[in-house]
């Protein structure tokens, strides 16, 4: 190649023009391009070669004005519509002539670019180019519109991104909400920290991006990682920092279909008749219902009864929410889908809409409500003497808190001698079920709110009032289960096999109270659920299945099923084969539900004890993790939670201590507490 040939040649994407300096060993040429800088160049990265004049690098940007006026797409459409019908080929020598008249080396040059540059109307074949065909054309052009519109979309969607990331409010698309929603998914991956027990970079390798998620991360420069997509859903407001990613990547549906709320404000609307219109009117008798001060959906009450043969009767009334359903309609199958309320600490997911759920499906205070009421007379010693069930109506008459009951009961308020009736017969229902076996565990349990981003943590105890509650809803689920093993109907029984509990003698070498509940607590087996009758170890009882809470949980809507249609002579909505059939999928569901229950309130509790590093937390060694390297399960008093803890020193089982949060992560599932002590020590040393 002669020196001062001129050549085109490529760097990058970008077209260069260089001037052949000297050869670069038998092959390879050294060219200088218009600012001086020299390349090596193989013959195959040479593109374009100017012939029959030679340059200088300085003459490169005259030339590249003699080829500027020239350098029009758009003429490429005419020539293209003289030569397709004869397919033929043209080289960049002919495309001047045709377009230019001419064929001098600027034009040569120009047309040459203007046929390589081109992707619509001619495609190279060796040294020339040949025109496409008409439907090839209108194929290309209609890719390249597509391709228009994708590349105007992403720049609109960064410039709402951009805008979103400064705080401003943005009306995010319908496009933009397929990308974002494809990043939530994306992100929810970060549950599988917890779940699984994956560090960030095995979920990460463990779940590449899909292509639309990483084309939207790397568009915007972010690292296409699950840690990647939260922190940018969080950066634009989308998510908050705190997002429940347990819920996000359980099947949970947070929001009711709009099908299922019509449904739902239809029969607030216009209930249907009442399938059984010879309820018992028990509107007569003092009801109480008692439940947490934020309690909305009210599903029992308590009433207590003086018969004329000088005998006490008690009444567990329950909601009946089937008095607004069919078996199968929209709202049953809604909520068996759902399987229970979820309650999480910034709120709970209902298992019905709030429309009923909070209305007529709830024993409202004052109102006439359509109930489940069981009428129980117990002897002396705490043990069912007599019963019976019956659709009722009834009239709840105090709305009360269990502060409330536990402040009655206290005070033993005279005007209220039936509150204090039905506590006592709690205390001997409870007594009698401890003689049957029944087994107590009494451990702290810590109720996690969260309310505007603030945190509050409360432990509930045993107090005289959720006493009573618990024991007279033990007492109907008995009732219900003796029912339906007389009738022989089937219903979701649940029971408890027999533990096998420590020895006495071991347990008492446990020091006594939480440590040796916790101990106990180990030992005890799951429950079960049976279409049959099972005995119940944990509770002493020979049969019992769950009837108390029928808007929370489906389990127990279903005993309200088949109880109310044998009570009306009908035949049973679900056979035995098709209730176990629903009991199976309702238990994986609520099964799921527990976990993200669990899940949730653990990371909250781990976010609370984040925020407060400089409390110091009281603490009691309840059983080791893994002795040998002082891995113990410890538990925070004041809060009621239960956390892991590696001491750097002997301890006891039972023992106490104070303790500091050194660090928390809750998105990790990560809690470390440093020993006051031996800080202290620590500090002294050095």
């Amino acid at each position: 190649m002669e020196k001062g040939t001129l050549v085109e040649f490529r760097v990058g994407s970008d077209r260069r023009l260089g001037v052949v300096d000297r050869p670069d060993g038998k092959t390879r040429w050294f060219v200088v391009d218009e600012r001086n800088q020299s390349h090596s160049l193989a013959p195959r990265q040479i593109t374009y070669t100017v012939t029959g004049q030679t340059y200088k690098s300085s003459q490169i940007p005259q030339f590249l004005n003699e080829v500027k006026p020239y350098l029009d797409p758009s003429s490429l459409e005419v020539a293209w519509e003289l030569l397709v019908e004869g397919e033929e080929t043209v080289t960049p020598a002919e495309m001047a002539n045709l377009l230019f008249s001419e064929s001098d080396i600027p034009q040569c040059y120009a047309a040459y670019c203007l046929l390589s540059d081109d992707k619509i109307y001619f495609k190279q074949k060796g040294e020339a180019y040949e025109p496409r065909t008409a439907a090839q054309v209108a194929e290309r052009k209609h890719q390249l519109e597509v391709e228009a519109v994708k590349a105007r979309g992403q720049q609109e969607f960064l410039a709402r991104v951009e805008q979103a990331l400064t705080g401003v409010a943005v009306e995010w698309q319908r496009a933009d909400r397929n990308r974002l929603e494809a990043i939530e998914k994306y992100a929810t991956l970060l549950a599988d920290v917890v779940r699984v027990g994956l560090s960030y970079d095995s979920l990460s390798r463990a779940y590449p991006p899909s292509a639309p998620v990483l084309e939207t991360m790397t568009m915007l420069g972010r690292p296409a990682t699950p840690q990647g997509a939260m922190q940018l859903l969080v950066d634009l407001g989308w998510w908050n920092q705190n997002e429940n990613l347990f819920l996000r990547r359980s099947s949970i549906q947070v929001q009711f279909p709009s099908k299922v709320l019509e449904v739902a404000q239809q029969r607030f609307d216009s209930p249907p008749p009442d399938q059984d219109a010879n309820r018992l009117d028990l509107t007569n008798l003092k009801v109480y219902t008692i439940d947490d001060e934020s309690t909305t959906e009210i599903d029992d009450g308590l009433s207590w009864e003086l018969l004329p043969d000088g005998r006490e009767r008690l009444w567990v009334h329950i909601a009946d929410p089937t008095r607004l359903l069919i078996p199968e309609d929209e709202l049953d199958l809604e909520a068996r889908k759902r399987g229970s309320t979820v309650y999480l600490p910034t709120g709970m997911i209902p298992m019905f809409p709030e429309v009923l759920a909070t209305g007529p499906m709830s024993l409202v205070q004052g109102h006439v409500c359509c109930a489940l009421s069981f009428g129980i007379v117990l002897n002396e010693t705490g043990e069912v003497e007599d019963y019976s069930i019956h659709t009722s109506l009834m009239k709840p008459t105090y709305r009360l808190t269990y502060e409330d009951v536990d402040e009655m009961l206290e005070l033993r308020v005279q005007a209220e001698p039936e509150i204090v009736a039905i506590a006592t017969w709690a205390e001997r229902r409870k007594a009698w079920r401890y003689a049957q076996g029944a087994i107590s565990i009494n451990m702290p349990e810590a109720m996690i709110k969260v309310k505007n981003d603030d945190i509050s943590i409360d432990v509930l105890d045993e107090s005289p009032s959720r006493q009573l509650v618990a024991e007279m809803m033990i007492l109907a689920g008995e009732v219900a289960a003796r029912y339906g093993r007389t009738h022989n109907i089937p219903l979701p029984f649940r029971g408890q096999p027999q533990p096998e509990l420590p020895p006495d003698e071991e347990l008492l070498q446990l020091p006594a109270g939480f440590v040796r509940a916790c101990a106990m607590r180990r030992c005890m087996p799951k429950s079960e659920m049976s279409i049959t009758p099972l005995r119940h170890a944990g509770l002493g009882l020979d049969t019992y299945t769950q009837a108390t809470s029928p808007i929370r949980r489906y389990s127990d809507l279903l005993t309200h099923f088949q109880l109310k249609a044998h009570l009306r002579g009908e035949v049973l909505p679900f056979t035995a084969e098709q209730l176990k059939e629903v009991m199976m999928s309702v238990s994986t569901i609520t099964q799921e539900v527990t976990m993200v229950e669990r899940q949730t309130n653990r990371y909250w509790a781990l976010e609370y004890l984040r925020r407060h590093p400089a409390e110091v937390w009281q603490v009691t060694v309840l059983m080791w993790l893994r002795e040998d390297s002082n891995l113990a399960l410890i538990m925070l008093e004041d809060l009621g939670l239960q956390l892991p803890m590696f001491f750097k020193r002997d301890v006891k089982l039972g023992e106490q201590t104070s303790v500091k949060v050194s660090h928390a992560d809750p998105h990790k599932d990560m809690i470390q507490f440093q020993e006051i002590i031996y800080q202290e020590a620590q500090t002294s040393v050095n």
